[in-house]
């Protein structure tokens, strides 16, 4: 894993550094173990993202993790929105993920995870995902927690209620910032995809911190356009400017 040097392409926003982080392998194989710390000082503007999907290979054995801990300072504006990943059969996956942001500091973070190898035909045949992520302020006070867990083995798989519904694709859009309302915010998500080809749910955060949305679909492209709208939405609210074009096609 490598991180490319920081591009700045955003005219609306000239000082925030875009910064895409990637795989130097063709995807994440068996006793992988990847670890981010994304440490961003006070008044930071930056972007994460990733060049593509993450794929998750086939396991025979072992299991891989990912940890990704992002920390904003203070006044900082972060946006962290990786491409989905993708758990291919018989892959064995655990992310964690610790966002810890001060009390002036805004973070937009996103997560997207595919149904497996789609076009394949292969849906839902991993062993087992899962996905921790935490929201903390920098004394340790625990904020949010989001957890999924996905074993399609177990009684009742992951396509009914309650999971991925008869969907293939699921996204989350967490922003923590105090710089709107968190009630706010939390509209702005939910009109922002009144309009989309999915269904999706929105809430503010625990403590008043901030809001998130949880996105499903049918279509990978109608998903990561509403993750796009989300984001959109919610950059006008907070920076006063668009969310731009991240030209990965």
């Amino acid at each position: 894993m490598q991180i490319m040097r920081p591009l700045y392409v955003d005219p609306a926003v000239p000082g925030m550094a875009f910064t895409y982080v990637m795989a130097t392998g063709g995807g994440v194989a068996q006793a992988d173990r990847y670890r981010q710390d994304l440490v961003c000082g006070p008044g930071t503007q930056a972007l994460f993202t990733t060049q593509a999907a993450t794929k998750v290979y086939r396991m025979e054995h072992d299991y891989a993790t990912q940890r990704v801990h992002l920390t904003a300072g203070e006044g900082a504006y972060v946006e962290y929105l990786p491409d989905a990943v993708i758990p291919f059969a018989g892959s064995r996956f655990h992310q964690s993920s610790v966002v810890t942001a001060d009390e002036t500091a805004t973070v937009v973070y996103a997560e997207t995870v595919t149904g497996g190898r789609l076009a394949r035909g292969e849906r839902h045949e991993y062993t087992v995902f899962t996905s921790d992520l935490e929201i903390r302020r920098p004394d340790g006070t625990l904020l949010a927690v989001d957890t999924m867990r996905l074993r399609p083995e177990d009684v009742g798989g992951v396509t009914g209620p309650g999971v991925f519904a008869g969907h293939d694709h699921v996204a989350s859009v967490h922003v923590v910032s105090t710089r709107r309302p968190a009630q706010e915010i939390a509209d702005t998500l939910h009109r922002s995809l009144a309009d989309a080809d999915v269904l999706h749910g929105t809430s503010v955060l625990p403590e008043a911190c901030g809001a998130w949305t949880r996105i499903l679909g049918h279509e990978q492209p109608c998903v990561t356009a509403a993750v796009h709208t989300a984001w959109d939405a919610v950059r006008r609210l907070l920076l006063g400017h668009p969310a731009p074009d991240l030209r990965k096609q």
